[in-house]
């Protein structure tokens, strides 16, 4: 039922499966049991092998030492890396920096780019998103209580954030702030390049998550900006433009995010398989006898491979039509692979029996940090609604006016 990717791809392709499985994969077994403090440092040798190897950055143009692949390509290894929550760290194409690599080689000043992308994309620094606000809905980004007043040549940063991403350990925060108030709701808000160590920002904690709170790049701080002055020139394109720019961030994101949810359905539909042919239900009856089993293999290959065909398509679109002519296409990924990858992980689950809850298995860790995939980049409900208006469009411009009754 695999998808077979181009030609061109495969040598690649191949290289990234042997390093997830020689180098990757052994240290699994403890980041799930012990968290990711225990294996960064061995983290840190996974990644000069990824550089030996060249598989660094696969996003990056090569004269910031990447790869230069285009996004469709960059799909398939990323659903490769996918496969252990160790892939794209160790790779330096992880969550949030690959969207703050992004967003500074498309908009950043050259100084910006200088003095935050080139150690970031050397893998010197890491970055945090500082958007989500605990108060205020996060699938409404037009409305934020952060703001960001101007005082001469500076900006004071004064709000709260949260679920920003690896901010534990970051040395710079991408915040969203309001900086016109009284603008068109669109307008209103802008970018900031924050250096963790200035005076009024403060990580106020790692938020605990299903029950873990993790620590350095695995996991979601809460930020506080209190009095936080930075300069004007840290700003990123002009002002009012910040909206417009995390949205061109978060539509190559979305695709990042369901690029590697299809890894994790894979890994999840692998172990799924295994564990069927493996266990015995009694002598000489395995799982995989069971109809029902069966029909969970059948149902997840069938799910996985119109995922893939569907973000496959979703980057094409990006790539040719731009963030705006592949809005439609972007809002049916993220609500479908989220939904596949869930599906997959709770029937793998589900055939593990009580181990599929323990951290001897990659599948609860899945579970507990995926699960927010159907919240975070958009609820599920903001993007059907998306996906609605595009497919009703063209019939209610031909449809007659509506009538109103009168009394």
């Amino acid at each position: 039922m695999q998808l077979a990717p181009p030609a061109h791809l495969a040598p690649r392709l191949d290289a990234y499966r042997r390093f997830v499985d020689e180098v990757l994969l052994p240290l699994e077994g403890r980041f799930l049991l012990e968290g990711f403090a225990a294996v960064e440092e061995a983290l840190g040798g996974a990644r000069e092998e990824a550089r030996r190897r060249r598989l660094w950055a696969p996003h990056l143009p090569p004269d910031l030492g990447g790869q230069g692949l285009a996004l469709v390509d960059f799909a398939w290894v990323s659903r490769v890396l996918g496969r252990t929550p160790l892939g794209h760290y160790a790779c330096h194409c992880h969550a949030p920096d690959i969207g703050t690599m992004e967003l500074l080689l498309a908009h950043g000043s050259p100084a910006q780019r200088e003095r935050f992308l080139a150690p970031l994309a050397a893998g010197a620094v890491r970055s945090c998103f500082a958007m989500t606000e605990p108060d205020l809905p996060g699938s409404n980004p037009t409305w934020l209580a952060t703001t960001a007043r101007r005082e001469g040549d500076q900006y004071q940063l004064d709000g709260r954030k949260w679920f920003a991403s690896s901010a534990d350990g970051a040395a710079f925060a991408v915040v969203m702030a309001v900086t016109d108030p009284d603008a068109a709701p669109h307008r209103r808000a802008s970018l900031f390049l924050v250096p963790t160590d200035t005076p009024g920002f403060q990580l106020v904690e790692n938020l605990s998550v299903m029950g873990h709170r993790g620590r350095g790049w695995a996991s979601h701080g809460e930020v506080a900006f209190e009095g936080c002055r930075v300069p004007s020139d840290l700003r990123i394109g002009g002002e009012g433009d910040g909206f417009a720019l995390a949205q061109e961030r978060l539509g190559p994101g979305r695709i990042h995010h369901c690029m590697r949810w299809l890894g994790i359905a894979d890994r999840a539909l692998e172990l799924l398989c295994r564990r069927a042919a493996e266990r015995q239900l009694a002598p000489g009856r395995r799982l995989a006898e069971e109809g029902v089993v069966q029909q969970w293999v059948a149902d997840s290959a069938v799910e996985i491979r119109a995922a893939s065909l569907l973000v496959l398509d979703a980057a094409a679109s990006l790539e040719r039509d731009g963030p705006r002519g592949a809005r439609e296409p972007i809002s049916a990924i993220k609500v479908y692979a989220a939904r596949v990858m869930l599906d997959v992980l709770d029937r793998a689950i589900q055939a593990h029996g009580a181990l599929g809850v323990t951290d001897r298995t990659p599948l609860a860790w899945f579970w507990r940090h995926e699960r927010a995939a159907r919240i975070y980049d958009g609820p599920d409900e903001v993007h059907r609604r998306v996906v609605a208006r595009e497919v009703l469009r063209p019939y209610l411009r031909d449809a007659p006016p509506p009538t109103r009754e009168t009394e």
